[in-house]
C-alpha cells in the first residue's frame, strides 16, 4: 500500500462516524480557526494602526512647534545655538528668557491636546527650555536630559525618532524632531503621550476582539451541537412529507421527537395556513363587487372572479386558458392596461377608460400590476375592474339638472341686465316725445346710443358665452403670450406688473387667442381690484411636467368669502359696470383646454388665480 493511501485510510479512521460528530469537527475547522486567526490579525493590525495614528499626531505637533521658531520668532533660540547668547546673558538668564517666550505656545498646544506633553530642548544650553503643560512639568525647565536619553541620538544623527519607554515624564510614547538651522542641529522638539493611555486603548480593543472571537466560537459550536442532534434520524421523514405536500397541502407530516419534530409541526402549520389563505383568497375573489382577472406571462387568462365574468358577459370556464384580448373587440384605438403592464412591467392605477367588450362597451376604472412569485420573478399580471357605467349615468343626470338650474339663473340675470338699459331708453324716449327742442334731442341721443351699445355688448358676450367656437389648437409659448398681454394691460393702470416666468417652460397645445382673452381678463380684474401703487405678479411653472401652471396674484381688496364660489357664475359681478360674463367665459375656455381654474382670496390682502393647462390638448390615450 502506498504511503498516500495509508494516510487517507488513517485520516478516514480518525473522522467521527456520526453526522453529529462530523458536524462538530467541521464546525471546529470552519468556525474556530478562521475566527481565531481573524481575531489575532485584527488585534495586531489594530494595535499597529493605533500606534501609527498616535505617532503621526505627535510628529504633527512637533512640526507645529518647529514652525513657531521660524523667521517670525525673535527669541534668540538660534543665537544661543551659536553660543554667543550664553556668554552675553548667562545660562540661567538665557533659559529663563527663552522659557518665558515659548511657554505660552507650548501650553496652548498641550491644552488643545489633552494628555499630550510638548517641549523644546536647546543643545547649546543643554537644558529643557519649556515643557507643557507648564502647570505639571515646569519643574523640569533648565534640567539636562540623562546621557542614555534617546534625545541625544536625535541631536547626533539629525533624524527624527520615536521611542517608547521610561523618560522624563514616565512611561511614554515620545516623538522627537531635531531643530536644524544652517545645516546643524541646535536642539530638538518633543511631543509625547503616556504609554498608559495608549496601552489602555489597545487593551480595550484587545478585550473587544477577544470577547467577540470567543463568543463567535462558542456560538458556532453550540449551534452545531443543537442542530446536529437527531438530524440524520429524522431528516428523511421530513423530506418525504414535503414531497407529498407539493400535490396535497392537506397531508400532515408525522412529527419526530426533538427539534426536527418542531420543524415538522411548523411545516404542518404553514401548510394549513397556506391552504386556509388559498380558500380565503378564493372566497374574497368570489365575494367582492369589483372584477378581477389574472393572466400568465403569455397573456392567457388563468383566473377570473364572478364579478369580472358578469361584467364581460362570460363564464370562467369559457375564458380560462384563452388569450385576454379575446375578451374585447379588436380595436386599434384601445390599449389594454393589463397587456401594457405585462409587456412593460409598469403598473397602472385608477385608469378610467371605455372597455370595448364583445357584448357591450363598459365604462371602467382599471388598475393593473404584475404578479410575482416568492423569488420576485414576474409570472403574469392581474387587473381589477370597477364598473363606472351606472355612476356615469347618474353623473349625466346631475349635470343635466345643473345645466337647467344654470339656465334659469342665466335667464334671470339676462332679464335683469336687459331691463336696466331698456328702462333708460324708454324714459329718454318718453321725455323726447313731447320735446321739439333740437338741443334736447342732441343732448339725450348719445345717452340712448350708449344704452343701445350696452345692450349690443351684452348680447355679443352672451352669444360668445352660449356658442363658444371650437379651439384652434397650435403650439403656444405661454411666456411670450403673457409678456404680450401684460404689456398691453399695463398701459391701462399705474399698478406695477411683475413677471416670474419659468425659463424652461415647454410649449402647450392650445388656442393662443382664447388663452390671451383669459389672461387679459384676469389681469384687468386684478388691475381693477388693485390701487395705483399696488403690485400684480404673474408667474409660470411646470411642477410635474404634465401641465403648465399660471398664477396671477394681486394685493388688492380681495373677494368676500361668500362671493368666492359665485365669481364664475354668469351675470355675477361686484363691479358697477360689469356684465359678469368675463370669468364665466374664462372658465369655459379653460374647460375646453381640459384645464382647471381656481381662485383663492383674502379680503383686504389680495387674490390669487391659478390656471392649470395640460401641455397636450388631446386626452392621453389610456394605457
Amino acid at each position: 500500500m502506498r504511503p498516500l493511501e495509508r494516510f487517507q485510510d488513517w485520516f478516514r479512521g480518525c473522522l467521527p462516524n456520526t453526522l453529529r460528530g462530523k458536524l462538530l469537527l467541521v464546525s471546529l475547522v470552519v468556525v474556530v480557526l478562521p475566527i481565531s486567526l481573524t481575531g489575532y490579525l485584527l488585534e495586531r493590525e489594530g494595535r499597529q494602526a493605533l500606534v501609527r495614528e498616535k505617532t503621526e499626531k505627535l510628529f504633527g505637533l512637533t512640526r507645529l512647534l518647529d514652525a513657531h521658531l521660524g523667521p517670525g520668532f525673535d527669541g534668540g533660540f538660534d543665537e544661543l545655538a551659536a553660543g554667543t547668547g550664553i556668554a552675553a546673558t548667562g545660562r540661567d538668564t538665557a533659559i529663563r528668557a527663552l522659557s518665558e517666550r515659548l511657554t505660552p505656545f507650548t501650553d496652548l498646544v498641550a491644552g488643545a491636546n489633552p494628555g499630550v506633553g510638548v517641549g523644546y530642548y536647546n543643545k547649546a544650553l543643554d537644558a529643557i527650555i519649556t515643557y507643557g503643560p507648564s502647570r505639571d512639568y515646569s519643574a523640569t525647565v533648565g534640567t539636562s536630559i540623562p546621557p542614555d536619553h534617546p534625545g541625544w541620538r536625535v541631536l547626533e544623527s539629525g533624524r527624527q525618532a520615536v521611542e517608547s519607554g521610561r523618560q522624563v515624564r514616565g512611561f511614554i510614547l515620545n516623538a522627537m524632531l531635531p531643530i536644524i538651522r544652517d545645516g546643524g542641529v541646535i536642539g530638538y522638539i518633543w511631543a509625547n503621550e503616556l504609554s498608559d493611555d495608549v496601552e489602555r486603548q489597545a487593551a480595550a480593543m484587545d478585550r473587544a476582539v477577544l470577547t467577540v472571537s470567543i463568543a463567535g466560537i462558542l456560538l458556532g459550536l453550540l449551534l452545531t451541537h443543537l442542530l446536529s442532534r437527531g438530524v440524520g434520524r429524522d431528516i428523511r421523514r421530513i423530506i418525504d412529507g414535503l414531497l407529498r405536500m407539493r400535490s396535497d397541502l392537506g397531508h400532515a407530516i408525522l412529527p419526530p421527537p426533538g427539534e426536527v419534530g418542531e420543524i415538522a409541526v411548523e411545516v404542518n402549520g404553514m401548510a394549513r395556513a397556506l391552504l386556509d389563505a388559498r380558500s380565503l383568497t378564493e372566497n374574497i375573489l368570489h365575494s367582492i363587487a369589483d372584477g378581477v382577472i389574472a393572466v400568465d406571462r403569455a397573456g392567457q387568462v388563468t383566473a377570473v372572479n364572478p364579478a369580472a365574468a358578469a361584467m364581460v358577459g362570460v363564464t370562467a370556464a369559457e375564458v380560462i386558458g384563452k388569450p385576454y384580448d379575446s375578451l374585447f373587440k379588436p380595436d386599434g384605438q384601445f390599449a389594454s392596461p393589463l397587456l401594457d403592464t405585462l409587456k412593460t412591467g409598469q403598473p397602472h392605477v385608477g385608469v378610467t377608460l371605455d372597455f370595448p367588450g364583445t357584448r357591450q362597451t363598459l365604462h371602467l376604472n382599471v388598475s393593473s400590476s404584475l404578479l410575482r412569485n416568492s423569488r420576485s420573478e414576474a409570472i403574469g399580471a392581474v387587473v381589477v375592474l370597477k364598473d363606472l357605467t351606472e355612476q356615469r349615468r347618474l353623473r349625466t343626470q346631475i349635470m343635466r339638472a345643473d345645466r337647467l338650474a344654470a339656465l334659469g339663473e342665466l335667464v334671470a340675470g339676462l332679464a335683469h341686465e336687459v331691463r336696466n338699459p331698456l328702462t333708460s331708453i324708454r324714459g329718454f324716449m318718453q321725455f323726447l316725445e313731447t320735446s321739439d327742442d333740437v338741443k334736447e334731442w342732441q343732448r339725450y341721443a348719445p345717452l340712448i346710443v350708449r344704452q343701445v351699445d350696452s345692450l349690443n355688448r351684452l348680447v355679443t358676450e352672451l352669444l360668445e358665452f352660449g356658442r363658444p367656437r371650437p379651439p384652434t389648437i397650435r403650439p403656444v409659448q405661454l411666456n411670450d403670450l403673457i409678456r404680450e398681454v401684460s404689456l398691453l394691460a399695463g398701459r391701462k393702470s399705474n399698478a406695477r406688473i411683475t413677471l416670474d416666468l419659468a425659463a424652461d417652460l415647454p410649449q402647450v397645445e392650445a388656442d393662443g387667442e382664447a388663452l390671451k382673452q383669459v389672461v387679459l381678463n384676469l389681469i384687468i380684474n386684478a388691475i381693477q381690484a388693485t390701487p395705483d401703487t399696488g403690485i400684480i405678479a404673474i408667474s409660470t411653472a411646470a411642477p410635474d411636467g404634465r401641465e403648465a401652471v399660471i398664477a396671477v396674484s394681486d394685493d388688492g381688496e380681495g373677494i368676500a368669502p361668500e362671493n368666492v364660489d359665485k365669481v364664475f357664475d354668469p351675470f355675477f359681478s361686484t363691479k358697477p359696470n360689469g356684465t359678469g360674463l368675463g370669468l364665466a367665459m374664462a372658465h369655459r375656455i379653460v374647460d375646453a383646454h381640459h384645464g382647471t381654474i381656481a381662485i383663492a382670496s383674502t379680503p383686504g390682502a389680495g387674490t390669487v388665480v391659478t390656471l392649470r393647462i395640460p401641455f397636450l390638448h388631446s386626452p392621453v390615450a389610456e394605457t
